[in-house]
């Protein structure tokens, strides 16, 4: 007996159950879920329904349900012709379901909705016009910073030109045997000097008011005069009738 009862390992049977790593835990976890969603449906039919809960309930009933004969109003609609379906009015142009209510179950005030969407409404609004004026301070930051970078470029292409003139002036003056500049700055400075030097030069150059666009305005003018020669060009000329007839004019832009 003890023989027939054991299980036959190779019979069909036992060949075809599923014995995949893991699939018993699955099932239990299956059969827990299952479980748990019983469970919430129970306690959701056991659970004892609020008083507004039941109120809401009748309430929904009642207005889904049609009038009868024992509504006074639906009654004197039928006497006077009406039929249920049809749309009120002498010529069946008006409407054929109830207004619908419009039930207040919150304990806010008449209004107070109204209140929270203007609210929310200028709210929104705030936030709009704060995203706006952070877009235009970005805006002009970025337009003032590409101003910054173009003034300092322009302020670096002015001191090459004075640097440029200053050099030319230097070597066309003493081709004339000037020793000595008409101004201090008409030259350039020597690269090595003693500490004094640096002093007297530093305060020569905090006592001049001229910007650098004015100094190279003046130094341009002194070589257009006194050398008939413009740095714009590179060109010295014969005397100042070859230089006001034949050179542009006496600033970069003319020679654009």
């Amino acid at each position: 007996m003890e023989e027939d009862e054991e299980e036959d390992y190779m019979s069909d049977l036992f060949i075809k159950q599923d014995v995949r790593p893991g699939l018993p835990m699955v099932r239990r976890m299956k059969e827990a879920i299952q479980k748990e969603e019983k469970q919430k449906e129970a306690n959701e039919k056991n659970r004892q329904k609020s008083i507004k809960e039941e109120e809401k309930e009748r309430r929904d009933l009642v207005l889904k349900s049609a009038l009868g004969n024992e509504n006074r109003g639906f009654a004197l609609l039928q006497k006077m012709g009406y039929k249920s379906g049809q749309a009120l009015g002498k010529s069946g142009e008006g409407i054929v379901e109830p207004i619908p209510l419009n039930i207040k179950t919150g304990r806010s005030g008449l209004g107070h909705e109204e209140l929270k969407k203007r609210k929310a409404e200028e709210k929104l609004e705030n936030y709009r016009q704060k995203l706006r004026m952070k877009k235009q301070a970005n805006e002009e930051a970025a337009d003032q910073f590409r101003i910054r970078v173009k003034n300092k470029q322009e302020e670096r292409k002015m001191e090459g030109d004075l640097r440029k003139s200053q050099r030319a002036c230097q070597q066309l003056d003493m081709q004339k045997d000037i020793d000595v500049p008409k101004e201090a700055w008409y030259w350039l400075e020597p690269e090595e000097e003693n500490e004094e030097d640096e002093e007297d030069k530093e305060d020569e150059c905090t006592s001049s008011d001229l910007s650098v666009s004015e100094k190279l305005h003046i130094l341009t003018a002194y070589l257009r005069e006194h050398h008939f020669y413009c740095i714009w060009c590179g060109t010295t000329y014969e005397d100042a009738e070859d230089l006001s007839s034949n050179c542009p004019g006496d600033s970069a832009a003319a020679h654009d």
